[in-house]
C-alpha cells in the first residue's frame, strides 16, 4: 500500500494547471506574419530542446518535486521483533562536593563524561537516570534511546536545585521505583561517597529490594575545596573545608553483590564496570515489539525532478552552421 505522509502538499499540484494553460494557449504564432518558405529561412536551427519543450520539462520537474515533498511511502505491514535486554539505573550525585575540582575539570563533569563512555559500552540494555543530593529526581526513565540519555545528562542543570547533603537512601528508593517488577535490579552510582560513615540502613534496603549497587567513586585522597560566592567553603570555626573521597561507600557496593571502582583517566575503566554489570545480569527479559515495515519512495520523484530540471536548463540552443 502506497500513501503520502504529507498528503496536504498535493494541493500544490493545482498550481500547475494555470501553467499548462498559458503554455498551450498563450503562444505566439509566427505563421500569421510569415509564409512557410520565409519562416524556414529566418528561423534559427538548433539541436537542443525548443523553449516550449523546456517549459514543459520545468513544469514536470516541479510536479515531481511536489510529489517528493509529499513523502510517498510504501507500507508492507508490521514485523514482530523479539528483543532481550537488561535494565540499569544510573544515579548521578549532584551534591556540592561533586563540584570540587581535585579531578579535572570537576567531579561532576567527569561523572557525566564517564556516563557517556558507559552508554557506549552497554548493548542490549535499557538505561534510566536519576539525580540526587539531599533528595532525588528523575532525569530519564528506562530507555534504549542512548542519544537522548546522553543529551539529557550532558545538559543537566543544577541551577535551581538544593545541592546540600547526599541522601543515598533517597537515591535507592528512586532507583527502585523505576523498576516495575520484583526482578534483581542494577544500580550504578557516580559519586564521591558523600560524608556518610554508616551505610547499614542502605545495605539492608538494597538487599530487601534486590538492588545490586555498583559504585564509580570520583575524587582523590588529597581532596579539594568547595567554591562558593564568598570563596572556599568554611566550617563554623572558620577553617576551609577539604572534601576527600569517602571510601566507606565501598561497603554498599560489595555487600549488595555489586562492584566498587575508583575513577581513573582511562576510558577502559567504564568498559570493565559495564562488563561487571553484564556478568551479573544476563539478558533474561524479553519483549515482542511491533515495528512498521515502511520504505521511503521520495527519492525516486526527487531524482526525476532534478533530471528534468537539468535537461530544461542546460539543453541550450546550438546554432547550426
Amino acid at each position: 500500500m502506497i500513501y503520502f505522509l504529507h498528503v496536504e502538499l498535493l494541493w500544490a499540484l493545482l498550481l500547475l494547471l494555470p501553467m499548462f494553460y498559458f503554455l498551450k494557449f498563450n503562444k505566439k504564432s509566427y505563421e500569421a506574419f510569415f509564409n512557410k518558405d520565409v519562416l524556414d529561412k529566418i528561423r534559427v536551427k538548433n539541436r537542443g530542446f525548443s523553449k516550449r519543450v523546456r517549459n514543459i520539462l520545468l513544469i514536470f520537474s516541479l510536479f515531481f518535486m511536489i510529489i517528493s515533498l509529499a513523502r510517498p511511502i510504501i507500507d508492507n505491514g508490521e514485523i514482530k521483533v523479539k528483543s532481550s535486554f537488561i535494565n540499569v539505573v544510573a544515579g548521578l550525585d549532584i551534591s556540592n562536593s561533586m563540584f570540587v575540582n581535585d579531578v579535572y575539570p570537576s567531579r561532576f563533569a567527569l561523572a557525566k563524561k564517564k556516563f557517556d563512555l558507559f552508554l557506549k559500552d552497554m548493548k542490549n540494555a535499557r538505561v534510566g537516570v536519576i539525580g540526587f543530593s539531599s533528595q532525588s529526581f528523575l532525569v530519564a526513565p528506562l530507555s534504549e534511546d542512548y542519544h537522548s540519555l546522553d543529551f539529557l545528562v550532558k545538559n543537566l542543570s543544577t541551577a535551581s536545585m538544593s545541592l546540600h547533603g547526599t541522601d543515598f537512601m533517597s537515591a535507592l528508593e528512586a532507583a527502585n521505583d523505576l523498576y516495575q517488577t520484583n526482578e534483581k535490579k542494577a544500580f550504578l552510582i557516580f559519586t564521591d561517597g558523600g560524608d556518610q560513615r554508616d551505610f547499614s540502613k542502605e545495605i539492608a534496603y538494597a538487599k530487601s529490594h534486590k538492588i545490586v549497587v555498583f559504585v564509580y567513586a570520583i575524587g582523590t585522597d588529597k581532596g579539594g575545596v568547595i567554591k562558593t560566592k564568598n570563596g572556599p567553603l568554611k566550617d563554623k570555626n572558620g577553617n576551609i573545608v577539604i572534601v576527600k573521597i569517602n571510601e566507606n561507600i565501598k561497603k554498599l557496593a560489595v555487600q549488595t553483590g555489586g562492584a566498587y571502582m575508583r575513577s581513573t583517566l582511562s576510558a577502559n575503566d567504564m568498559s570493565m564496570l559495564s562488563n561487571a554489570i553484564k556478568s551479573r545480569f544476563k539478558a533474561k527479559g524479553s519483549e515482542i515489539n511491533s515495528i512498521k515495515d515502511k520504505k521511503e519512495l521520495f527519492y525516486y520523484p526527487l531524482l526525476l525532478a532534478i533530471l528534468l530540471f537539468f535537461m530544461a536548463n542546460f539543453s541550450l540552443d546550438w546554432r547550426k552552421r
